[in-house]
């Protein structure tokens, strides 16, 4: 499905759909350290049911299964839900193809709510009164984002410069670590009672760090299959000149913990 947002690369048109395949392969990236920031807050543990929004090929809900929560994903992109279910075979996860505003489980189904690297492209004004409806009694919203940190990690710097050749209105170019945003329509209904933003290194070969960068907005989820090929080439060409064989790439992750009042 073709997503347009003039907040969004200019008002360019991207479907995640496009880059199903790439995703499952090259975005289930995030470190144990990651995993263990949710762990520590003492949620999507044993107990409680977790609906992840905007879930893609299911990566949350496939990495933190085993810590014992029952989890619902959604996403509204179709190929991105059947390459989770591909994924998740063997484990008990539901998933729909629903966009955000869609969603329409039972009132108090669930104790979380997370929202990995998509929480920005929700209609707040719409999603935010039906998180509440959702959740149990002090349920909590839990936004969480990972990003390469491109003015200081000389490898993301160049890949991205590279996106910003054939996709110069791409609005996720320039990261610095800074606290998630969350609109002032959450202020009524929820409570911010936890943040926090941490760097850490994440570990790719040149075919996994090429395969991540594919498969970002900028690059297989707007681009023609040309233009898409002429990037790659270029890209390889980039990293085999200019990095090792395998590299840690500096990364800052941040979560944001909302809770129901």
């Amino acid at each position: 499905m073709e997503i347009t947002d003039k907040n969004i690369d200019g008002g360019k048109a991207f479907d995640w759909g496009k880059t199903s395949s790439d995703y499952a392969k090259f975005r289930d990236i995030y470190p144990q350290e990651f995993y263990d920031k949710i762990i520590s807050r003492k949620l999507c543990i044993n107990g409680q049911k977790v609906l992840d929004m905007g879930t893609g090929t299911g990566v949350l809900p496939r990495n933190m299964y085993h810590y014992g929560a029952k989890w619902t994903g959604t996403d509204i992109s179709v190929n991105q839900i059947e390459q989770a279910k591909i994924l998740s075979e063997g484990m008990d996860i539901d998933y729909y193809a629903l966009s955000a505003e869609d969603v329409n489980f039972p009132d108090e189904s669930f104790d979380v709510i997370t929202a990995c690297q998509c929480f920005w492209y929700f209609n707040h004004e719409e999603t935010v009164s039906k998180f509440y409806r959702m959740l149990k009694p002090d349920g909590r919203i839990l936004v969480l984002y990972m990003a390469w940190l491109p003015y200081e990690d000389k490898i993301a710097g160049a890949s991205e410069k590279l996106v910003l050749k054939y996709s110069p209105m791409w609005s996720g170019a320039g990261e610095t670590i800074h606290p998630i945003y969350i609109p002032d329509c959450y202020d009524e209904k929820f409570e911010l009672v936890y943040h926090e933003e941490y760097p850490l290194y994440v570990h790719f070969t040149r075919e996994s760090w090429n395969g991540r960068m594919k498969a970002c907005r900028g690059i297989g989820a707007s681009l023609t299959e040309e233009e898409i090929a002429m990037w790659e080439q270029e890209h390889m060409k980039l990293l085999t000149e200019n990095s090792f064989a395998e590299f840690d790439v500096l990364h800052y992750g941040a979560v944001a913990e909302l809770k129901k009042k």
